[in-house]
């Protein structure tokens, strides 16, 4: 079960018209990114408990025969949390079944978590991974042998038991859902957890090295790219060609004028005298104009710079029109559709939708 339902009100006005697990990354939604994961590990069927905008999950996926697999959706009335969305989908779960959070970015082997959890036994494992500074997450405490003894949510960075947090992926047994109460909303991490553990269920904490990141917010989501670029992360699903650090979409033209990493999507197109890069990502259909220059920023589908613009440290959605002249820079985010006049100068860390 991939958890979906979130509004991203973090990521707005990027959400206002996209559902968060249908944000791209390099031109691919999110959530197929996920998906395509967990068919690597051999799971064939997926339950997407939905609750904004699900009809464009919906649309995008349809009954997930295109990537191999069965997508089945669950449209929440009232969020349930964690472990009440899990109890209202009881009826649909026979076996042993992962919980995905859908912000979460890693390169955790599914598979092996799967090996690991058929070796240690117990009603489920959690991944957990090592932070610097563990005071925004939740804590896993755990013995020699890997046993979850506690949970500890969000501790003063001094008094943290351990460095090792939750990292939001979840294999468990069907088993887990007897210790969840039905019709409310009920927290997984706050409530279902240290209960197993209160009544002498065993659960164990795989905890690895892998690289790991929400990206719930728009300065993570940048990062994501950038830690691609940088190669920290292979999207394995990922069918953009490279060459050196520049990537670039099957049926893409390769510009001279781009500074690596970088990358281009299908149909963009760059002007000779535009300025690209570093770190620059530009969509699927997106043109920069003449003089323009774009750098350390997301550009998804169908975005115009116009001439003489200049674009940095900034997300813009689909079809965002930049006027000549402009500057969107220092933490911007654009939503979908809007126009940004020429010559105009935008704010640290504006955040503009189309009215």
């Amino acid at each position: 079960m991939i958890l979906v339902g979130g509004e991203g009100t973090r990521l707005r006005p990027l959400t206002l018209g996209t559902p968060r697990p249908m944000v791209p990354l390099f031109d691919i939604p999110f959530l197929e990114r996920t998906l395509g994961r967990l068919h690597a590990a051999g799971v064939r069927e997926a339950i997407l408990a939905a609750g904004y905008l699900p009809a464009a999950i919906e649309n995008h996926f349809g009954d997930g025969s295109r990537i191999g697999m069965k997508i089945v959706y669950v449209v929440e009335d009232q969020p349930l949390g964690t472990a009440g969305a899990l109890k209202n989908l009881e009826d649909r779960i026979t076996g042993t079944f992962f919980v995905l959070n859908g912000d979460v970015l890693t390169s955790l082997d599914l598979a092996a978590m799967i090996g690991y959890h058929n070796e240690r036994g117990g009603v489920g494992v959690l991944h957990a991974i090592k932070v610097d500074d563990p005071s925004a997450f939740g804590c896993i405490v755990r013995d020699d042998a890997d046993r979850i003894e506690r949970f500890v949510e969000k501790p003063p960075r001094e008094d943290a038991p351990t460095d090792e947090i939750n990292a939001g992926t979840y294999l468990l047994e069907r088993s887990v859902l007897d210790a969840i109460p039905a019709g409310r909303n009920v927290s997984i991490e706050r409530e279902t957890f240290p209960t197993l553990l209160a009544s002498g269920e065993r659960l164990y904490s795989y905890v690895t090295e892998d690289y790991w990141l929400d990206v719930g917010r728009p300065h993570q989501y940048l990062q994501a790219h950038v830690d691609v670029l940088d190669r920290k992360l292979d999207l394995a699903d990922s069918d953009a060609t490279e060459t050196g650090a520049f990537y670039f979409a099957p049926g893409a033209d390769v510009p001279t004028n781009v500074t690596t990493p970088a990358y281009v999507g299908k149909n963009a197109t760059i002007d000779p005298s535009a300025t690209v890069g570093p770190y620059a990502v530009i969509g699927t259909g997106s043109t920069i104009g003449k003089g323009a220059n774009v750098r350390d920023s997301v550009l998804w589908d169908g975005v115009v710079v116009g001439a003489g613009a200049q674009i940095s440290d900034s997300i813009l959605a689909s079809n965002v029109h930049v006027g000549e002249g402009a500057r969107v820079t220092l933490g911007a985010v654009i939503g979908h559709d809007a126009s940004i006049a020429a010559h105009a100068v935008l704010e640290p860390d504006a955040r503009v939708a189309k009215t």
